[in-house]
């Protein structure tokens, strides 16, 4: 009866890091792109505001260690683990700059299809680092993403957006497929993160994890922007912003909730279940993120990119179909090891009660 307990608290804990995953990516790309199609053009800026929301973390890390018992164990982050954190942090700043690059000069619709490689990334590092298995599903899931995004590249000289150059735009392009690949490495590292430590991984644990990731990533933006004088100019962009000066700080400052809130999903879905997990359900939100565009942003939605967000889906149908297969092979050849486990138990007991029975007239020789 305990154990379904934890089991549904489990997946309640999935669901709710599920929709903060959902809504706070969402939402936090269509800021991005609003920040950037109504004036804003600092870089480092976006960049620093995808994490520059961890200090929302700090009260529920204290909550958490509020309400531990003065008799449990006092798990907290190691030396140790912390630098390995503040590594994945630093990696994970140089993403976000990507990222920003590259929704600064390309449509949401476009940019939010070239992101949909990072699952091929994210697999093929997750088989490097963690041993991830791959079925025929899988596989093709992970060419028809790719074969979409080529198409994608092939046909997309005309939804370059206005005022940007075409060197700009392939700049994007090429930031974008850089960010995929990176974000796609750095999923299977948190994953092996969590399987290698010595520590017992608790969600209170996740989230000091996630604060120092974080708080790494924001310094090194921070710094970027300190290089790049983006302070000085915040002002002066706040001022010349189409749609006003309030709504400017109120675009950054929802940006930053919306990324922090994405990022507790993130990562809370890759303690519960598996990096590759979560790749794939970052990319099951790429349609909800092209209609929003074409609803919200009034952005073009071209045939190249109904085939490719098509093949997308079709990919992701197939993993997911490939893994119900899975599970259901797993579930049917379960009774049988359960047991052969049994039978090989009987036969060990057998065994060691016949070498007692042969042993015992020796013990009682006497000299």
């Amino acid at each position: 009866m305990e154990s379904n307990k934890k089991s549904l608290g489990q997946w309640i804990l999935l669901i709710l890091n599920c929709a903060a995953l959902c809504i706070g990516g969402t939402a936090g790309s269509l800021l991005v792109r609003f920040y950037f199609i109504h004036g804003g053009n600092r870089k480092w800026v976006n960049a620093w505001l995808q994490t520059a929301g961890c200090p929302l973390l700090i009260l529920p890390i204290w909550i958490s260690s509020r309400r531990k018992q003065p008799s449990a164990e006092n798990i907290h982050i190691t030396p140790k683990l912390c630098l390995v954190c503040v590594v994945i942090g630093v990696l994970t700043g140089f993403d976000n700059f990507l990222y920003s690059w590259g929704s600064a000069y390309l449509p949401l619709s476009t940019f939010s299809l070239l992101l949909a490689p990072q699952l091929a990334f994210n697999a093929f590092f997750a088989f490097i680092l963690v041993n991830q298995k791959f079925s025929s599903y899988s596989i093709n899931a992970l060419i028809l993403v790719t074969m979409g995004t080529v198409l994608l590249a092939l046909h997309a000289s005309g939804d370059r957006p206005n005022g940007v150059t075409s060197a700009q735009y392939w700049l994007g392009f090429s930031a974008t497929g850089a960010a995929a690949a990176l974000f796609g490495f750095i999923l299977p590292l948190i994953e092996l993160l969590y399987k290698k430590t010595t520590r017992r991984i608790t969600y209170s644990l996740v989230m000091e994890m996630q604060f120092i990731m974080s708080s790494s990533a924001t310094v090194v933006c921070t710094i970027g922007m300190i290089v790049n004088k983006d302070f000085q100019a915040i002002g002066k962009e706040a001022r010349s912003f189409d749609v006003g000066e309030l709504n400017y700080y109120m675009c950054l400052v929802w940006n930053a909730i919306c990324w922090q809130l994405s990022l507790i999903g993130l990562y809370g879905v890759i303690f519960l279940t598996s990096s590759l997990l979560s790749a794939i359900f970052m990319a099951s939100l790429t349609p909800m993120v092209e209609v929003l565009a074409v609803v919200i942003l009034h952005e073009k939605f071209t045939g190249e990119k109904g085939m490719a967000l098509a093949m997308a889906l079709w990919g992701f149908t197939s993993y997911l179909y490939g893994e119900y297969q899975n599970s259901i092979l797993q579930s049917s050849n379960m009774p049988e090891e359960n047991g052969q486990g049994r039978e090989s138990a009987i036969l060990k007991e057998e065994e060691s009660s016949l070498e007692l029975v042969v042993e015992e007239p020796k013990s009682n020789k006497t000299p």
